[in-house]
């Protein structure tokens, strides 16, 4: 068998020798174990998937029609893997338990059918692709599991804005936990996802396959920056994000990604209320108010870098929700607006006295303050004032 090492079969070979590595990586990672695990299995789930792309691109399924209808198709996983994955991160406490089993049923049901005819004799095997596969179950794999992996790509981009919600009102400190890389690379997969559908309609209506097929090439691309930061990312075990929990609920009757997504659009989103006020609070208590402010101010807590809202809880005695109901409803901010507002004022008041601006840079003010990250302190405080810090005051060298 002869493998012509063109470009795009160099670009397959390398994507598929780094998503390999890059998932063991992630599996035997010390920290985020859960949700690397789930990452490093939609990784290899994708190198398997590109991995007939390198087939067709090297010709092997011409030199050798048996390697057809290998057992190397797992793209109805894609969709729940990543979807499991956003929650696994984004909840420290999150498990898969039985009752998520149902999001992997066509994954089952599609290794099952490629597995069978693995062992099935040619002649079987070449009668099943012109009587079934291809008028028939060629066309459900390509269109469900476009289906599946928009439908999941929602769930998980919903679940994210809600998760933005959840770090404001419980951490100060934010900038290791955003997962805005997450965002990007689930708007590159979706970027994938129309190409695939262009595919999908050139194909149907046009009869063309394979003519412009550039979806693996642009997986691979997605395949190798998944490997690189969710390498990088954050240790998120003080996540437990728990208000978007609701597993998504379709019809029994309707089986199938078609009828998952149809379902998904009707159903109404539900609204996160981790932090909503407690139905026992009918007004702000002014002496919780209170002791919130003596506690940030006087005690002044906000100097505590990573401060969060369950350390707040812990400090004062109040509950965490009374907490975030009081600063909502009666500071008029997020936890994270409230903390980061008396950092700004601190950075400030410490620029007007001038044995402080002559002993310490503009950083070192800052760190002292309660920052610990540049860019957060220059962000922060610009939002807060509307000038730089370098601009505000003494203007004096970093």
């Amino acid at each position: 068998m002869q493998i012509p090492f063109t470009p795009v079969v160099v670009l397959l070979l390398a994507v598929m020798a780094q998503a390999v590595f890059a998932a063991g990586l992630l599996w035997a990672a010390p920290h985020n174990r859960r949700p690397n695990r789930l990452l490093a299995l939609l990784m290899l789930a994708f190198a398997l998937w590109i991995l007939d792309g390198f087939f067709r691109a090297a010709n092997i399924y011409g030199q050798n029609p048996n390697w057809y209808f290998a057992p190397i198709y797992y793209s109805f996983a894609f969709g729940p893997l990543l979807y499991f994955y956003v929650r696994s991160l984004t909840n420290h406490d999150f498990r898969l338990e039985p009752r998520h089993l149902w999001h992997f049923g066509p994954v089952l049901l599609q290794a099952g059918l490629y597995l069978a005819l693995r062992f099935a004799d040619y002649p079987s095997r070449a009668w099943f692709w012109e009587q079934v596969h291809r008028p028939y179950t060629y066309r459900l794999e390509f269109i469900g599991t476009w289906v599946s992996l928009m439908l999941y790509l929602g769930l998980s981009l919903r679940r994210l804005r809600h998760f933005g919600r959840y770090l404001d009102d419980n951490f100060s400190e934010t900038s290791q936990l955003r997962l805005r890389w997450l965002r990007v690379l689930l708007v590159l997969l979706a970027v994938v996802s129309a190409q695939w559908l262009a595919e999908v309609l050139l194909r149907e209506f046009g009869g063309l396959y394979y003519r412009y097929d550039y979806s693996t090439e642009l997986l691979g691309v997605v395949v190798l920056l998944i490997g690189v930061v969710g390498l990088r990312q954050a240790d998120m075990r003080a996540v437990h994000f728990e208000a978007a929990e609701t597993e998504p609920e379709f019809p029994a009757a309707a089986t199938g990604p078609a009828a998952s997504a149809a379902a998904a659009v009707a159903a109404p989103a539900p609204v996160p209320a981790p932090l909503a006020a407690p139905r026992e609070v009918a007004a702000v208590d002014a002496a919780v108010q209170e002791r919130i402010r003596r506690a940030l101010e006087d005690e002044q807590l906000y100097r505590n870098p990573t401060l969060t809202l369950a350390e707040l809880a812990a400090h004062t005695g109040l509950p965490a929700r009374l907490i975030s109901f009081t600063v909502n409803q009666g500071f008029g901010k997020s936890f994270n607006d409230l903390v980061n507002g008396y950092r700004v004022a601190e950075v400030q008041r410490r620029l007007a006295r001038t044995d402080d601006a002559q002993r310490l840079t503009l950083l070192g003010i800052a760190f002292e303050s309660g920052f610990n990250s540049k860019t957060t302190f220059n962000r922060i405080f610009k939002q807060a004032t509307g000038v730089a810090p370098s601009e505000f005051g003494r203007g004096k060298e970093e």
